[in-house]
């Protein structure tokens, strides 16, 4: 079985707010999804996606009553340290780790998508470089931005990467894909949603690390 389609997303109700718990059930699988790349150089997402995790689940295990959505915890810190928000607590938390599954939301959909490098289409180069472009970089002082160069250079071959997806099992890649597409369906819109809460509150920052 797919190790995306293991840990599928949930169903969004109709207003978009996301149960934080459920969230962090399906979010708490995604670290093992930058195994799959196979360079250390990536654990580098892996460790700060695990680590925001954990700081959101901190707050909400608190008092689950009072935070049953992601925006409950955004709006209770902001209220409760409106000086320092949205830089701090479960709100940077949650800031930083929605580009960390917008990174892989963008890289799985290019796949998806069939955009590859003609002269080399077994690499996934082209698809990691544009997840990173567009999702990381713009928040990356120069010294990280050189970490993930390498990184991008160390992307595995798609056909290695489909695999580790796969869980090791042999499966065609157009059966893999279309798990890949499954999946996105709800992740998506998950992704999506928070970003939008948080133009909506405007509790978004740029600055770079």
């Amino acid at each position: 079985m797919s190790l995306l389609l293991d840990n599928q997303f949930q169903d969004l109700p109709p207003d978009k707010a996301i149960d934080t718990k459920l969230f962090l059930e399906a979010v708490a699988h995604i670290p093992s999804f930058f195994d799959c790349l196979g360079s250390n150089v990536f654990s580098v997402i892996k460790s700060d996606i695990n680590g925001n995790i954990l700081k959101i689940k901190a707050v909400y295990v608190k008092d689950p009553a009072k935070y049953v959505t992601l925006q409950d915890i955004v709006e209770a810190e902001r209220e409760a340290h409106p000086a320092e928000w949205p830089k701090v607590g479960a709100t940077l938390a949650l800031m930083w780790l929605k580009r960390g599954l917008r990174f892989i939301q963008i890289l799985l959909q290019s796949l998806a998508d069939g955009e590859r490098d003609e002269n080399n289409p077994n690499l996934i180069r082209v698809n990691v470089t544009k997840a990173y472009e567009q999702a990381l970089k713009k928040y990356h002082g120069w010294i990280v931005q050189k970490i993930f160069n390498v990184a991008l250079h160390a992307a595995p071959y798609k056909s290695n990467f489909l695999k580790a997806l796969s869980k090791g099992e042999e499966v065609k890649e157009e059966d893999c894909l279309a798990n890949v597409r499954q999946f996105l369906v709800n992740y998506t819109v998950t992704v999506d949603a928070i970003y939008d809460m948080y133009t909506n509150l405007n509790a978004e920052l740029d600055y770079t690390v």
